[in-house]
């Protein structure tokens, strides 16, 4: 080997030990802590023996920093050793050994620098929810929260809308006597079928929401449910790492989603979309926003231009203090003049006491729920949650 090339490899071989030398570091800690961690499994409630075992071994922002710098480290030096071999003098590989080598380098686990770049966002906000790092992926076909889950005793509206009509001409309205409070709940959660289709990224997801509104409060209408909203969808959720200022890139996800209210005419309403989910977050915050495109439903449209009222796509914001949860979510048509319209959402998770959860929402604009799509109002609510976004 010339001189030269030792010198360049020398940096190399220091990086990769420093990189190796990071990991057992974090291994040697979490011996020292496993005395602590013997007494979080006395811990009866799931959630409190979690949280008891996070603060032992002390997960949080510190590993996820970690984990980020070691990806950036193993990065660097992934590019240097290719690099190297595009100025080797060495005789080139065939056709066939690159390909052979492609695969080798795509699906083996051995790789420390390979798998320090995996790992990035270890810990982080939106890796909690979506199994994004390497060692954080738990399987298949095991159920995760996806949108938060609550229950709303209740839940005030300003103006209930006692005659829902479609933007279509040939769907008539219908006229129904409602009170002004009612309870709402929601449940919501997901299921990961395929993980790592492309090497140790790329799982496929199907999820599953329901929100509810029930005038339990209308005795004299047989306290019937007056809107149920269902969502299945299947999502393609791929692990990014990139910076955009604070913020890290964490996740790029795109599926079609399906939402309808599960009723006859003239009261049936449903769309479908392809969505997509851009995630990046930092700390306690994390930023989702979902652009989406219409599927036609063709000469059955129940709900003409439902784009230009629910919108095109939104954006929900979280931020996690002090054991409180809030969220902002906006949404928009992103079109002027008359056809300028949206949505602001705000949700407050905050503690009751160690194992109960109240939950605050405030709604103001179109589309709270699919039969209200082109009316607007605003909405209050007050009850539980079982669970928020983190």
């Amino acid at each position: 080997m010339r001189a030269g090339s030792r010198r360049r490899m020398l940096p190399l071989t220091s990086s990769v030990f420093a990189v190796t030398a990071l990991a057992w570091i974090s291994v040697a800690s979490a011996q020292e802590q496993v005395p602590a961690a013997e007494a979080c499994s006395s811990v009866e409630t799931d959630a409190e023996r979690l949280a008891c075992y996070d603060a032992a071994f002390d997960r949080g922002h510190q590993d996820t920093r970690q984990a980020d710098l070691a990806a950036r480290q193993a990065k660097i030096i992934q590019q240097q050793l290719q690099q190297q071999k595009e100025q080797s003098t060495e005789p080139k590989p065939s056709l066939g050994e690159r390909v052979r080598g492609v695969a080798n380098d795509l699906y083996r686990n051995d790789d420390p620098l390979a798998a320090a770049v995996a790992n990035a966002g270890k810990g982080s906000l939106l890796d909690s929810r979506w199994e994004l790092a390497k060692d954080s992926k738990l399987g298949t076909f095991n159920f995760r929260a996806y949108k938060p889950v609550y229950l709303l005793p209740a839940f005030w509206s300003s103006a209930p809308n006692e005659h829902p009509a479609s933007s279509s001409p040939a769907v008539p309205a219908v006229a129904q006597a409602l009170d002004p409070v009612e309870a709402k709940f929601q449940i919501s959660f997901k299921t990961k079928a395929i993980e790592n289709l492309f090497g140790d990224n790329g799982d496929l997801w199907m999820a599953y929401t329901q929100s509810s509104r029930w005038q339990v409060y209308n005795g004299d209408n047989s306290r019937p449910f007056r809107e149920s909203n269902y969502e299945p969808e299947v999502l393609l959720v791929f692990r990014n790492n990139y910076s955009i200022g604070d913020w890290r890139g964490r996740m790029l996800g795109i599926g079609i989603n399906h939402q309808s209210n599960g009723r006859a005419d003239p009261l049936s309403r449903s769309w479908n979309r392809i969505m997509v989910n851009i995630g990046l977050d930092r700390d306690d915050w994390a930023l989702v926003a979902r652009p989406w495109w219409r599927i036609s439903d063709g000469n059955e449209d129940e709900n003409p231009g439902i784009e230009d009222y629910i919108g095109r796509g939104d954006i929900t914001l979280v931020h996690r203090r002090g054991g409180n949860e809030f969220a902002l979510m906006a949404r928009h048509s992103l079109r002027g003049g008359d056809r300028s319209r949206g949505a602001l959402q705000f949700d407050w998770g905050f503690p009751l006491n160690r194992t109960l959860r109240g939950h605050l929402q405030v709604f103001d604009g179109y589309g709270e729920s699919l039969i209200d799509y082109n009316y607007r109002a605003t909405y209050v609510g007050l009850g539980i949650s079982l669970l928020e976004w983190y």
